[in-house]
Order: C-alpha cells, then structure tokens, then sequence
C-alpha cells in the first residue's frame, strides 16, 4: 500500500469488494422479488422493518470502519500492536452490538412497525420478519467486522467469498423457505427472515476463518484481550460519526415511509423497490470506497500526500463513471426494471407501481452523480481520521434537506414532487462536501510530506 503502483493497487483492492457488494445487491433484489410474488402486503411488511435493518448495517458498518480506519493507519505508523488491539476490540464490539440488538428486535419491533398506522396484515408480518432478521443480527455484524479487518490489512479475497457464499444461501433458500418448496413448510415472510440469516451464519464463520487463520498481517487472540478506553476512543472517532450517517439513512428511510404512506401504500412499495435497485449502482461504489480507504488511511499515516491524493483522484473517477452509467440505466429502463416486482396476475397494482415508479426512479436517478463526488470525499474524511465532516455532509443531505424537502414538496404539489428532494439533497451535500475538503486541504492535507522515497503514483 506504500509502493505499489496507485491504479492496479486500487483495482486489486476494491474489485473484490465491489464484486461483494454487487453480489449482495444481487440477494437484496432477489429476495425482494420473491417477497412480492408472494404478496405486495409482504412486500409493504419487509419495507416497514428495512430502516431498522438499515439500523443493524449502520451499527456494524460504522463500527467496522472506525477499525478499518485505526487498523491502517496503525500499520502504516509501523505500530503493529496497536494495529492487532484494534482489531480484537472491534471482534469484541460486534458481540456486543449484536446482543444489544437481540433485546431490541424482540423487545421493540411491535412498537415501531405500529407507528406507521398500516394494515393489520401487513404490521403482523413486519413483526414476525423483525423479530429474525433484526434479533438476530449478531451474526451479521460479526461478518462485517470480520471483513472490515480483512479490507485493512489489503486481504479482499475471503470478504468477497463471505458475501458470495452468504448470498448464494440466502438465494437458494429464499424460494424454498417462502412458498414452502420441498421438506420446508410455507412460512412467508418468517421464510425470507430465515433464510437471510441462515446465510449470514455462514459468512461469519467464513470471515472468522479468515481473520483469524487465513490472514497474516495481524495477530489476534481473544483470550489476551482486554479493554482499552483510548482505543475504544479511537475506533468510534472516526466511527461514530459513519454510524450516525449510516444511522441517518434509516432515519430517512422511516421519515419518507411516514411521508408517503398518506399518499398510498404502493409509493411505501415504489420507495423500497428503488433503494433495492439502487444498490446495484452505489454498492460499487461503497466497494469502491471499502477498497480504496485502507491505501488513502495507510498512506495517511506514512504522511505521503503524494499518493494519498492519487487514491483520491483514481477513486473519485471510477465511481463518477459507475454512476453515470447507473443514471443511464434508470433513465432508459425504469419499467422493466418495476416489472421484476409485481406479480403479473394483479393487473390493477401493476399499473399502480408503474404509474408511481417509472416517473420516480427517473427523478431520483438525477442524484447518483453528484453522489459520487460526496461519498468518494467521505472517505478521504474517514481515512484520515476526520469522520466528523461525513457526518455533517450526511445529517445535511438526509435529515436537514432531504425530509423537509420531500414533505414541502408532497404538500405543495402532490406525490409526483417528492422525489425530486433526492437530487436537490445530492447537489447541496456536494458543493457542502468539497468547501470540508478544501478547508482540510488548506489545514493539514497539503502540508504532508509528498518526497517518499520510492513511491509510485
């Protein structure tokens, strides 16, 4: 990460990410499809649960990259101990989120999903899909902190096989759990909550495997370990602020639900079919962003600007592109993309989804670009410590414009309007996201130490 060659260094790191995450993309559609043709109220049922499942990925993923973060720029300090500390307190962490999510899942997910005010049958198969797939989660979130570890030390191989072998069990069991196909009995919902965590068993013991047996950079033991405050201190810097952003999306998520269920359930169902679809173009980018955050933090921390910004530019082109062609995508093929979610017998709620969808998923297609600018920036931030201005560019775009945005929008001009609160929401997080980086650039960026000795650009 110090001396390789800055394209096929970040090609090498963040191609098995992105192929990770596309493959999860890939599950999250999949399991939507066959949740909708079993019925639209499961499908209405998984989109009342997924800000809290969005909850469970904010937690371990923004725990996961304050370890990440700390894990690089340890290495690349040459402060192995505290690089193999970091580590074991982030397996520790992930325990202890998942138990904390076990009381909640059962405890509390009645009283959320009747917030909402939907129908009997739809609220009574939320719960029971909450209570597997968000009180169960421990085993999630050991997996992505296991592939968060792995990603700092430069190993991408086992995180990739941990969502391809994750997901293909979950595709596998999804039709069979659902409908009841062979030995299973029809379980529904409670079928798609199962088998989504049965594949997230196996990814965890295929990501324990390989932080603790395959990988060679870090050497961990639990049975050594103790907790450290300063450590603690130092993981959730730079993570709780991605928490809170990550958080900030399941805010969101709820505040439209809320928002577009006085308007009628199908636009609840149009708004979680896009974040579905929507995954096979940011998840890219976020594999992008998994990729290429070790090299920015480790080159961070050896105080190399030079390639510390050749990450930055390399990174930020890619995923300017992916978006691009992602916006393209949904500008020419919105309906066939809709039809993947309907069950063709229906024919009233297809034309209720394609009336409300096709015009939707082509406004809010506008945001993916300058997207790509505001999260490419994001990981410069969090690479470098500064996970505070992700959050501030987050808790903007998602809470400050994007929910009072859609609710002026919906009341002054009727349902159709509220999408364009995505772009408008995207454009101002960007000019919000360059003025931090230029700020940081003019403190300290710009001040590190460009001359090592032996690098490559």
């Amino acid at each position: 990460m110090g001396t390789a060659r800055m394209g096929p260094l970040i090609l090498s790191m963040a191609l098995p990410a992105m192929l990770s995450m596309l493959i999860n993309a890939l599950y999250n559609i999949v399991d939507s499809i066959f949740v909708a043709q079993y019925s639209q109220s499961a499908l209405a049922a998984v989109s009342l649960v997924f800000p809290l499942q969005t909850l469970v990925i904010a937690i371990g993923v923004g725990t996961g990259v304050g370890v990440n973060s700390l894990i690089a720029r340890r290495l690349g300090e040459k402060r192995q101990l505290h690089a193999d500390s970091a580590a074991e307190h982030g397996i520790a962490l992930s325990i202890v989120s998942g138990i904390v999510f076990l009381l909640l899942g059962f405890g509390l997910s009645g009283v959320f999903i009747d917030a909402f005010g939907a129908a009997e049958d739809v609220s009574v198969q939320a719960v029971q899909y909450s209570h597997i797939a968000v009180g169960l989660s421990i085993f999630v979130m050991i997996s992505m902190m296991c592939e968060k570890i792995q990603q700092a030390t430069g190993s991408m191989i086992v995180p990739m096989m941990q969502g391809l072998v994750g997901a293909i069990i979950n595709i596998i069991l999804d039709p069979l759990m659902i409908f009841g196909i062979g030995p299973f009995p029809e379980m529904g919902v409670r079928g798609a909550a199962i088998a989504t965590v049965s594949g997230q068993v196996i990814s965890m013991l295929i990501g324990l495997w390989g932080v603790f047996r395959h990988q060679k950079m870090l050497k961990l033991s639990m049975r050594r370990f103790k907790w450290r405050a300063q450590t603690v201190k130092d993981i959730y810097r730079v993570g709780l602020p991605s928490i809170v952003l990550q958080s900030v999306v399941s805010v969101m998520n709820a505040g439209l639900n809320a928002i577009l269920i006085g308007f009628s359930q199908m636009a609840v169902n149009v708004l979680a079919v896009y974040f579905k679809l929507q995954t096979f173009v940011f998840m890219p980018v976020f594999g992008l962003n998994q990729g290429s955050m070790p090299v920015m933090g480790y080159n961070y921390g050896a105080r190399n600007k030079q390639r510390l910004f050749s990450a930055y530019r390399i990174s930020l082109v890619t995923a300017v592109v992916i978006m691009a062609l992602g916006f393209g995508l949904f500008q020419i093929y919105p309906e066939a993309m809709l039809m993947m979610f309907v069950d063709r017998a229906d024919a009233a709620a297809t034309q209720e989804m394609l009336s409300i969808g096709v015009p939707a998923l082509k406004i809010i297609s506008y945001s993916f670009v300058p997207a790509a600018f505001s999260i490419i920036n994001s990981t410069i931030f969090q690479a470098t410590g500064r996970g505070l201005n992700s959050l501030l560019v987050s808790v903007c775009r998602q809470l400050i414009i994007i929910l009072p945005a859609a609710w002026i929008l919906g009341k002054q001009f009727g349902l159709g309007a509220t999408w364009y609160a995505f772009p408008i929401a995207e454009i101002v997080c960007f000019v919000l996201s360059y003025w931090l980086l230029w700020r940081e650039h003019q403190s300290e960026l710009k001040y590190l130490d460009s001359g090592k000795e032996g690098s490559k650009a």
